[in-house]
């Protein structure tokens, strides 16, 4: 039996493919209506087609790059112009890129700047003071385990991973008088486009670590939100790993994670 619907609505970034796919089931799933966005509408498409059949929802697609700065007030408008209200805000849009920084291509380091950082940033500043009116509403910014140390063949993606957290954690303590919950979930190596999109699989962390599949980490995402855990690492490992790091010489951490990184 399919759970009421909820009248309420989640906008989903990054949700043709991955954790935000698997999240954007969740959500449908649970009884929300959707917005869901990313670069290819025709795959957006076919899950519009697909979770309003299997969960008699409403989904509306809004296709855009938001590693373009005027994609976020694009998207905003477009909620607005259709006189929705969202509840759930998920920022799951995110690249990365795997090489040395000094052999790296600017272009791709800042498209990846501009989408996990800018654009994540942008979109929350944008539809907070909708939230914010509401009795209760959610922001789910999806960070990663790399947000816990630096990473050394991956530099950037993990400075912007860590800037999720922090922005995450800092906004959850000024929003906590209000009825706005912000949770910043962090997986470990999950299989999903991204390692062919970032070029991981020439890299050894794949083969060093348990991959989580994207399902069971947007499951665990979406219990986390609901149970207003502000930070929500997937895998027992993970949290292990993020509980200690903190501990060590950062030297030592970087080093071994520069051992991890490597290539294969």
């Amino acid at each position: 039996m399919q759970p009421p619907r909820t009248n309420k609505t989640a906008l989903i970034t990054g949700a043709s493919s991955g954790i935000g796919r698997d999240l954007a089931t969740v959500f449908a799933r649970e009884g929300y209506d959707l917005i869901i966005t990313a670069r290819r509408e025709e795959r957006l498409q076919t899950i519009k087609k697909e979770l309003e059949s299997r969960f008699n929802c409403t989904i509306n697609v809004f296709a855009c790059d938001l590693a373009e700065v005027e994609s976020p007030e694009k998207l905003y408008r477009f909620v607005n112009d259709a006189s929705l209200t969202i509840s759930v805000l998920v920022n799951n849009a995110g690249i990365g890129d795997f090489g040395l920084f000094s052999d790296s291509d600017w272009q791709k380091n800042a498209i990846m700047l501009n989408l996990n950082i800018t654009s994540l940033t942008h979109l929350t500043h944008l539809f907070l003071p909708d939230l914010m009116r509401q009795e209760k509403a959610y922001i789910m910014n999806v960070a990663s385990t790399a947000a816990f140390q630096p990473g050394p063949l991956m530099s950037v993606y993990y400075a912007t991973k860590h800037y999720v957290l922090a922005f995450s954690e800092a906004i959850a303590n000024e929003l906590s008088s209000t009825g706005v919950v912000v949770s910043a979930l962090c997986p470990g190596p999950t299989a999903s486009e991204f390692q062919e999109v970032s070029n991981m699989e020439k890299s050894k962390l794949f083969e060093l670590f348990p991959v989580a599949s994207s399902a069971d980490v947007a499951e665990f995402g979406y219990r986390a939100l609901m149970k207003e855990k502000q930070v929500a690492i997937y895998g027992f490992l993970n949290k292990v790993g993020a509980k200690i790091t903190p501990l060590l010489p950062k030297k030592w951490v970087t080093s071994a994670v520069r051992i991890i990184m490597d290539r294969k």
